[in-house]
Parts: C-alpha cells; sequence; structure tokens
C-alpha cells in the first residue's frame, strides 16, 4: 500500500525557492582553487582555478611614511566551478574584498588570501575581483639570499619582482605561467615620478601629488611589473621603426649612464636582426642609484638597472624582452630559457663587435677552472636558492653554443627566431624546446647535447 505525502504549505514553499535558486544559477557547485600551481621551487606560487586577463593597479604611496594604499581590480576566467579562490599577497592588510560588486568573505594564511564569493562561479565565466588594501610593503628576502618585492630607497621606492615579489605591493596570480595585461596608475607627492611598465597614457597634478597612469597591453608575467619611485629624468625618444623609447634615470646617475643608453636603439636594431621583430608596443630602462638594488632586472618594456650599466649588461636585459618576457617560462625549473639566451646574446653581441667568438668563449669556460659552472645541469637546478647561479647562466649559453655547432648558423638562427616567434607573449618550457629543436633540424640527433648539456650533471668529457 502507497501513501502520497502532503507537503505543509511552508516546506513546500521553501523547496520551490530552492528548486528556483539551482535553475536560476544554473545549478553550479563549485570546489576551491589551488592555492599554488605547484611549480617545483616555488609551490604556492600562482594559484589553481582561473585564469588572469587583466590588472587595474590602483596605488597611492608615500616615501615620508613608507606607507602604500592600494585598490586592485583582477579580470580572470574560471577555469572550474569555483566556490572559493586564492590570491598571492605577502604582508599588507586587506581592507575589503568583492566579487563581481558583491561584497566578498576572504581569510589570510601565509601568502595566501582565500576569496568565497558571493555565488559560486561557473567554469569558462570571466569575473572581476576588487581588493582593497593598504600598510607598509615588505622587502621579502629570496632563498638566494637577495632581496625582492618592495624596497623603500633614499627618495622612494622599487617594487621589483622575480621570482616571487610582486606579491609584496599586490595581489595575484603570482607565476610566471600565468600573463595578463596591466594598468598601474600610481599617486606619489608633487615632485616625485612613478615610473612602470608599458606606456604613459596620463598624468596630473591636484593637491600636491602627481599621478601617473602606465599601461602594457600586451601580456606580461607579475614577476616582470615594476614600479619605480622616486627623483628620475623622463627621456623619449626612437628606436628601430619608430618604436617608442622611454629611460628613467636618477640625476646622480645621468652623465654616467649616457654613453650607454645612447647605444639603446641601436642594440634594439641588433637584436631585431639576430632575434627577430621587438615583441612590444615600447622599449627603454630604468637607471636607480647603484645601492637602491643588488641586481639588474628585465622588468618588462624598460629593464631596471642599480646604476649605470655596462653595455654587456644593457644587452643581457634587452634581449630578456624576446627571451623570458615575451617568451616567458612555464616554471622556474625553466629559467635557464631566460638567462641562458640573455648570456649567449651577450656572447653574439661581442662576436659581432670585435670581441671574442661565442665559440672562444665556450671555450674559455670548458677548460677554466670555474667548479661552480657544472655543480648542476642547467635544466635541472639544484633548489630554489640556486635557480639564478651560474650553471643556468654561461652552461646554459654553452647549450645553444653546441646547438649551433651541430646545426650551422642558417638553421640556428632560424631555430631562435621562430622559437621567439612560435611562442610570442606565451609560456614554454624546456621540453617545448627541445621538441621545437628536434622539428626544425630533424636530421640531427640532439641527443648527447639533451643528455650531457642539458640534463646530465658534472662537467661533459667533449666540449
Amino acid at each position: 500500500m502507497s501513501r502520497s505525502v502532503r507537503l505543509v504549505p511552508a516546506v513546500a514553499t521553501l523547496l520551490v525557492l530552492a528548486l528556483t535558486a539551482a535553475a536560476c544559477d544554473g545549478g553550479v557547485h563549485g570546489t576551491p582553487g589551488g592555492s599554488g600551481v605547484r611549480d617545483p621551487y616555488f609551490p604556492k606560487a600562482g594559484n589553481g582555478g582561473y585564469d588572469v586577463g587583466h590588472y587595474d593597479l590602483t596605488l597611492d604611496y608615500t616615501p615620508a611614511t613608507r606607507r602604500l594604499t592600494g585598490t586592485a581590480v583582477i579580470t580572470a576566467r574560471a577555469t572550474q566551478n569555483l566556490s572559493a579562490f586564492d590570491l598571492d599577497l605577502a604582508g599588507l592588510q586587506v581592507d575589503a574584498v568583492a566579487v563581481e560588486g558583491r561584497k566578498a568573505r576572504f581569510n589570510r594564511a601565509g601568502q595566501e588570501l582565500t576569496v568565497r564569493p558571493h555565488d559560486d562561479l561557473s567554469r569558462g565565466e570571466t569575473f572581476r575581483t576588487t581588493v582593497h588594501y593598504s600598510g607598509k610593503p615588505r622587502t621579502l628576502t629570496d632563498p638566494d639570499g637577495s632581496e625582492e618585492g618592495w624596497l623603500p630607497t633614499a627618495d622612494g621606492a622599487l617594487g621589483l619582482g622575480e621570482p616571487v615579489g610582486s606579491m609584496a605591493w599586490f595581489p595575484g596570480s603570482d607565476h610566471p605561467s600565468d600573463k595578463a595585461s596591466y594598468d598601474i596608475t600610481v599617486t606619489v607627492p608633487k615632485g616625485l615620478q612613478a615610473v612602470s611598465n608599458g606606456e604613459l597614457t596620463d598624468q596630473s597634478t591636484k593637491g600636491g601629488r602627481t599621478t601617473w597612469h602606465w599601461h602594457t597591453a600586451q601580456p606580461m608575467a607579475s614577476y616582470l611589473a615594476t614600479v619605480a619611485v622616486g627623483h628620475f629624468d623622463l627621456t623619449r625618444s626612437t628606436g628601430p621603426h619608430g618604436l617608442p623609447i622611454l629611460t628613467a634615470v636618477d640625476p646622480t646617475q645621468e652623465k654616467a649612464a649616457e654613453e650607454v643608453l645612447a647605444k639603446l636603439p641601436g642594440i634594439i636594431k641588433w637584436e631585431e636582426y639576430n632575434f627577430g621583430p621587438y615583441p612590444f608596443s615600447s622599449a627603454g630602462a630604468i637607471v636607480a642609484r647603484p645601492d637602491d638594488a643588488g641586481y639588474a632586472l628585465e622588468t618588462q618594456n624598460r629593464p631596471f638597472f642599480p646604476g649605470a650599466p655596462e653595455t654587456g649588461t644593457l644587452v643581457h636585459e634587452l634581449a630578456h624582452q624576446w627571451y623570458g618576457d615575451s617568451v616567458t617560462p612555464v616554471s622556474w625549473q625553466d629559467m635557464w630559457l631566460n638567462e641562458g639566451f640573455a648570456t649567449y646574446a651577450q656572447w653574439l653581441y661581442g662576436e659581432d663587435h670585435g670581441g671574442k667568438s661565442a665559440q672562444q668563449t665556450f671555450m674559455e669556460l670548458y677548460d677554466g677552472d670555474n667548479e661552480a659552472i657544472w655543480a648542476y645541469p642547467p635544466a635541472k637546478p639544484s633548489s630554489a636558492a640556486h635557480i639564478s647561479d651560474s650553471p643556468v647562466y654561461e652552461r646554459g649559453a654553452m647549450v645553444l653554443q653546441k646547438i649551433r655547432q651541430k646545426v650551422g648558423d642558417d638553421t640556428f638562427y632560424a631555430i631562435i627566431q621562430g622559437w621567439a616567434a612560435a611562442h610570442r607573449h606565451g609560456s614554454a618550457s624546456t621540453a617545448d624546446f627541445t621538441a621545437y629543436v628536434e622539428r626544425k633540424a630533424p636530421h640531427k640527433d640532439f641527443t648527447e647535447i639533451w643528455k650531457d648539456w642539458l640534463y646530465g650533471d658534472g662537467k661533459p668529457a667533449h666540449p
């Protein structure tokens, strides 16, 4: 005997409302995105569940108090049904978070800012997250002991991000595999400059403060984003094909940097000849004081230098605009695709400008007594503390010279130009590169190069 169940009105009403809500939101039931993309050296860097398309950062900074107030509007696409997602942010106070204009719950745990939107996000949905934050940004210490993040200077500050320092001054997906376009607007006390990536689209002064708006249309990895606040002399010129060039030089470095920066258009022209068309819509350089940072960095569009650079250093950082900035590594294990290529660019430039040939440089390193070159293979750094050591730079460049020896100049230049073109504005891995080389030279055997030079431990038996 069966019985029909009669619902009381209140229960029936609640059931109808629940079914209606499920129908309205398409029945989306999300799960949290991952806190990190499992990079082999920085497992918490980046985040799962979404791809960022654009960052709109509005910053206000006062050097006297070292206080930063920021609003980040992050436009992203969900790659899964999301009930929550993470952003990377080290330090700073989060004042409010909204997703698609609706207040969102959030919590902090280390560098992870976990956001729980009011409604679950469906896979493929484009959504905007707004984060209001403030405080004194941190200077972070890398595993190798160098400093990154937000570096206070005598008259301002520097935002430098390699490998994971950008999370010290804005929230995001801080991993090279997740690239995006940027708008960076910085307000500082009148009389100071705020220099960033891309093109300066607006500048205005009101109430004793000046606002600088920079736009980067081409995709950029977060570690390449920069802000330099301080006294800078801005100079505009043009390079090949009318390419806009903007340099920002600390007044104390202007005389020392004048001669080398005059070479910038010619170096870009030489690199275009060797590597293919320049990949971005503007170029330039930022030259700060020597004690403002301990290293040069290939920040996109205009590399950063602590003091006037030598010609070789300028060649190196500009070469990164192709190799590292436009073609960005999938993970930090692929760092040699940045540094090996940029180091080899220095060898080629010397070869073409009255210096030693690349082969001479190769043999000097092979026969030399610098055992650090053989500490580990370029494609397998021993740890996060060693991704910027000699094997990644010099031995990485030696790998490229071995390929050049194997295939000859015509095929070699076709390979390095084609590589830059094939992955323009994207990300690629070492496996992608070796497969590309083999496709471009199908009748050559690269087993020894990959086995002994790229992945092998110790010094190869034969140069």
